[in-house]
């Protein structure tokens, strides 16, 4: 992570790159992204639920005493 004079070389290139009208732009557009970031997580958590509901979850099926259908084949085969 960059510390003390290397932060300062590193605005110093990006001013001569982008010049400072480009990075108050860049720096304006940055904001607003991460206000907005932050009001929908605020939102998104205002409107979650306390408890989580647990996933609704079909028993398994009971096998039957009856015996399956016989399909169409079956019966032409046993003829």
């Amino acid at each position: 992570m960059p510390q003390g004079w290397e932060w300062v070389i590193i605005a110093v290139v990006a001013l001569l790159l982008f010049g400072g009208t480009r990075l108050a732009g860049i720096g304006k557009s940055a904001g607003k992204a991460i206000r907005e970031f932050k009001e929908e997580t605020s939102t998104l958590k205002s409107e979650a639920p306390t408890e989580p509901t647990p996933p609704a979850v079909e028993p398994p099926a009971q096998p039957s005493d009856t015996p399956a259908p016989e399909t169409e084949r079956e019966r032409e085969s046993e003829a």
